[in-house]
Order: C-alpha cells, then structure tokens, then sequence
C-alpha cells in the first residue's frame, strides 16, 4: 500500500520544533510546546497510540524513587527514574485556556533512541517529538501538583464497563492537566481504565502545594489510594505499599534510606537536600533525578548522576 504522506507542519508546530534546544550531552534537550495540546483522549472505541507505560522488559533491578518531604512550608517532591540510557527532554507547556506544566519525557519511547538522534536535526524528523506532552514520566503543573509513577510488578488494572481506556503514562497528563490538590490527582486516576501495555504495570504518586500526598495503585485490580497519613513525609518504590509489610518494606535499601532520612528530618528537606538524598538512594541505572518544590513551583533537574550540575526551571 502507497504511504500517505505527512500533512505540513503548521507554523505552530514549526514554533514548536525549532525551540528545540540542546542542554546536556546526556542528552537532555528543552522544548516549550506552542499552542493547543495534541488530543489528550482517543477517540472512542480506538486504541491509545501512545498507551505505552514506557520502559518494556520487567527486568531487575527496575527502577524508581518517589518521596515527599513535606515541610508545610515548602514540599517538595524527589524523583528518581531509573532505567536504560536513554535521551531525555525537559517539556514545558501552557495551552490557551489550559494548565502550564512542566514535564520530564524520555523521548526514545518516539522513536528518539541514541541511533536515531540524527533525526531531530531537521524540523520534519523532529515531527514525533509533537506527541512529546502525552507521555510525561513525571511531571508538576502551575498549582505545585507534581505526579510520579514506579514500576509494580503484581499490578492489574481491571477493565470496568463504560471507562475510557488510556495508556499508563498518559493518565499523568490528564492529572497535570485536570488537578490542583491530590484529592483531585486520585479522583482522575480513578476515573479511567489504565492501560499497562508495551510496559511494565504502574503505581503513581502524586503530592500538591499543601503539602498532602497519595499513593495510587492497583491490589487485585482494585483502585486503591493511600494518603500520606500522620507523619509529614510519603514515600514509593517498587513494591505494593498496600500489601507489604514493615519487614519486607525495610528489606529495601531505597525505602530504608530515604524513610530514614525523612523521619529524622521530620519531612524538612529543602531541593537540594532532597537531591542529596536522591544520590543516596540512586542506582547505577538512575537515568535523572528531580526535586520538585511545590510551593514555588520550580523543578531542580540533574541528569547521569552528575549531581554537582543541578538545572532549574521555573513551572508556569
């Protein structure tokens, strides 16, 4: 069958793909989004082109911190994503009418491989990166609403009659999109099948200016939230916090380390210690490590564990 070519790039999406910019040799790019976002649902009854949870291969050791601090007054969110060497791209968005966010996407899930960088040289081989805004791996919105996600091996998300289905990380884009609080968060991630194809299954953690936070998975298919409780810290790895116990909890070296420091610190960790701690509990895969400050709504970016080079971006 003939190719259907590619319809023009609209001078927005010009706009968009010649702001591309370079940053590190990691690489990690920047890019700023002009314009209305690509359609965040699929039509009704399609598939979800981008319904990728991103990494595939449920091998170990996989990866992922989350945490809150949460200092009343000034929260901040650390996350690791740990996984294969792959190019990064730093994302922000501010849709007419719509939420500013920015968002952290690895861009080899569009075709942007170490191979393929080539690519990104020419505006129309920069074309995939449009899809960039549906596939943030962790992210925060101009309200100090960050969302991170884990792998969770012994996750299903179960199908109900008449829910939208939607891919695992796309879900996060809806929530950066739609929330404000945590409360909100949870209500988006509940109000959709998720869709864990070409990866492996998730649990998410989200966390707002206030200082709240919650654990979003999935116990025997069921939607299951877990809010942060008394003490003013929360933390997510790789295993189901709604099942586990403190035995097995405190077997893991990453959950050991950082509810450690938490307590002792009683939550209080400015970015850049919670970028320390970030390197304490960093793999030997951790691709990037990122402090959201929730309340002045600026995200502190490393990249290669190079944690002597932090970039700053201010969110909205």
């Amino acid at each position: 069958a003939a190719t259907v070519p590619a319809a023009p790039l609209t001078p927005t999406e010009e706009r968009t793909l010649a702001g591309l910019t370079l940053l590190d040799d990691h690489p990690l790019y920047e890019m700023t989004y002009a314009g209305a976002l690509p359609p965040i649902l699929p039509a009704a009854g399609a598939p979800d082109p981008a319904a990728t949870t991103g990494p595939s291969g449920l091998r170990k050791p996989f990866g992922c911190t989350v945490f809150l601090a949460g200092d009343p007054a000034r929260p901040a969110v650390g996350r690791n994503f740990d996984w294969d060497p792959n190019p990064a791209l730093i994302l922000h968005t501010d849709p007419p009418g719509g939420t500013a966010t920015m968002s952290v996407v690895d861009i080899s899930y569009l075709g942007y491989d170490r191979a393929h960088l080539a690519d990104l040289d020419t505006p129309t081989g920069r074309r995939a990166l449009l899809r960039a805004p549906l596939l943030p791996f962790d992210g925060m919105n101009e309200h100090g609403l960050a969302v991170g996600m884990a792998a969770e091996e012994s996750a299903v998300a179960a199908r109900r009659p008449g829910r939208a289905l939607v891919g695992g990380v796309r879900i996060m884009r809806l929530v950066l999109e739609r929330a404000r609080t945590v409360q909100q968060a949870v209500a988006v991630l509940g109000a959709y099948d998720l869709d864990f194809t070409g990866g492996p299954p998730l649990h998410y953690f989200v966390a707002d200016a206030t200082g709240a936070s919650a654990i979003v998975e999935f116990v025997g298919g069921r939607f299951t939230g877990i809010p942060r409780g008394d003490q003013p810290w929360q933390a997510m790895v790789n295993f189901q916090q709604a099942t586990s116990t403190e035995a097995s909890r405190r077997a893991d070296r990453r959950w050991r380390t950082a509810t450690a420091r938490l307590a002792a610190a009683r939550g209080r960790l400015d970015p850049r210690q919670v970028l320390g701690l970030l390197a304490d509990v960093r793999q030997g895969h951790t691709q990037w490590s990122v402090a959201y400050d929730l309340k002045g709504r600026k995200a502190y970016v490393v990249v290669d564990q190079d944690y002597r080079t932090v970039r700053e971006f201010q969110v909205g």
